[in-house]
């Protein structure tokens, strides 16, 4: 919170990553800070929520439903789909209908495969097919943006126009194909209105993660004479899944 109040002084805009397990106070006083989420609905079943993460479905649908009808914050749903785990039909089926029913058809989703490095023994790697099939429920039980992700996957990684239904942001996987929207988010095409938080897109994102350049800020301890004392820059990288 006090370093998304440092960004807002700089005009930087924050968004959380996040599981949406929270506490009701803690809830108000977090999302007040922030200006977009991601959440991860990682079933729609307790007993998995239990089982494998040590919690309950119910606060994080609870977060869901606070975004929605308490704040201004523009959030969007992930789920890592897991053989045998949470990806019955189902399941999603019922996640799919309640999403519509509380948060609304424009409300995007996105279902992950599984990333390799978290691959072993007790987990199968999330066949492409899984991810299409996710996609198919979801769109027909009325969802308008419904996205597949760490796969190579060109229809589900696509943006639409809800008005002309041509592509208005293409991507394969972290790379942006094509983008055919104006800076606040209307299609070029038919000038209808896209759902979403956008800005002027250069054309420089793709699929490497974009490397940002900080220094460390120098210890009155360590020494200030001559340029072999500076602390020499640090790399970090950042990037965000959509």
């Amino acid at each position: 919170m006090d370093a998304a109040d440092a960004c807002h002084a700089l005009g930087i805009k924050t968004v959380a990553v996040t599981a949406g397990y929270i506490g009701v106070d803690a809830r108000r006083e977090f999302y007040a800070k922030m200006d977009a989420a991601n959440v991860d609905l990682k079933a729609f079943t307790d007993d998995f929520y239990v089982k494998l993460c040590g919690a309950h479905l119910q606060p994080v649908l609870d977060t869901l439903v606070y975004l929605k009808r308490e704040t201004d914050v523009w959030f969007e749903i992930t789920t890592l789909l897991i053989p045998g785990k949470n990806d019955s039909d189902a399941e999603l089926e019922a996640m799919c209908a309640w999403i519509v029913r509380e948060l609304g058809t424009e409300r995007a989703a996105a279902f992950h495969r599984i990333p390799s490095r978290l691959q072993d023994d007790r987990l199968q790697r999330t066949p492409a097919a899984t991810l299409t099939r996710a996609r198919a429920i979801a769109l027909k039980a009325g969802m308008h943006y419904v996205y597949t992700g760490n796969v190579h996957d060109r229809t589900g990684g696509t943006t639409f126009c809800p008005g002309c239904g041509k592509p208005v942001i293409e991507r394969d996987w972290h790379e942006i194909l094509g983008y055919e929207l104006t800076a606040d988010g209307h299609c070029r095409h038919c000038d209808a209105q896209v759902p979403g938080r956008f800005g002027s897109f250069d054309g420089q994102w793709g699929r490497h993660r974009m490397p940002v350049r900080g220094r460390r800020e120098q210890s009155e301890r360590e020494p200030r004479a001559g340029i072999a004392s500076l602390a020499p820059p640090t790399r970090v990288t950042t990037g965000l899944g959509r």
